[in-house]
């Protein structure tokens, strides 16, 4: 109950100081509006083949999430609160809030990006299934990566670009996967070989949550 209460007050800081900025979403919804409109009008989106098409959204968000995800720790050494939490919370109860921080973070953005996407590109979703697998699955992926590679960098110089550094090649196999699941969710329904790709993301969000608990603490203590 202790770990679950401690859990709950980092998930409510991180939720009240954005609700308070709102910082990071008004950026993030307006980098996304941006990026799809240039890619409507610059790319012709609309004449693409199914395949680039149903990945092009994941690339928006992926770009959206290296450039406010890793704020959920960087943030704290910015503002000199990392001891704070140290002191005060088990850094496994810091990495589950920040985790469920992002997850929360993530799905609202995925959500209206999609919505958005699905508007200006004209698609409608062929399978609900396939639609919610992904969109869950693909926010726990980018959290479990984004949390963790925060992590890493908190203490870096320049703290930014190592994020991105790190990030891009633990993202790359997530967005392949994805976009075949997207496909299916938009174009193709639930295709053979739909499973295979669904276990590989359940197989993906699953490491990567497990190393971050795994690994957390020695960062934690560094």
């Amino acid at each position: 109950m202790k770990w679950l209460e401690t859990t709950f007050s980092v998930l409510k800081k991180d939720i009240q100081i954005e609700f308070r900025t709102r910082f990071a979403i008004n950026m993030v919804l307006a980098f996304v509006v941006a990026s799809l409109l240039l890619i409507l009008f610059t790319l012709r989106a609309q004449q693409l083949d199914p395949t680039p098409k149903s990945g092009l959204a994941w690339i928006v968000i992926l770009f959206a999430a290296l450039s406010a995800l890793g704020r959920s720790f960087i943030s704290e050494t910015d503002k000199n609160t990392f001891d704070l939490l140290r002191i005060y919370a088990k850094g496994s109860t810091v990495y589950a809030g920040k985790l469920f921080y992002n997850s929360l973070f993530s799905l609202l953005i995925n959500t209206a990006t999609f919505i958005l996407y699905s508007f200006l590109m004209d698609l409608r979703i062929i399978s609900w299934e396939a639609f919610v697998i992904m969109l869950v699955l693909g926010t726990l992926g980018l959290s479990s990566v984004s949390t963790m590679t925060a992590a890493i960098v908190s203490q870096a110089d320049r703290k930014g670009a190592v994020f991105s550094v790190l990030s891009i090649p633990l993202f790359v196999p997530l967005i392949l996967l994805l976009t075949r699941v997207t496909k299916s969710a938009f174009i193709d329904g639930m295709p053979e070989g739909f499973g295979s790709d669904i276990a590989a993301l359940v197989g993906f969000v699953g490491v990567t949550i497990t190393a971050g608990i795994l690994l957390f603490d020695f960062i934690w203590e560094e």
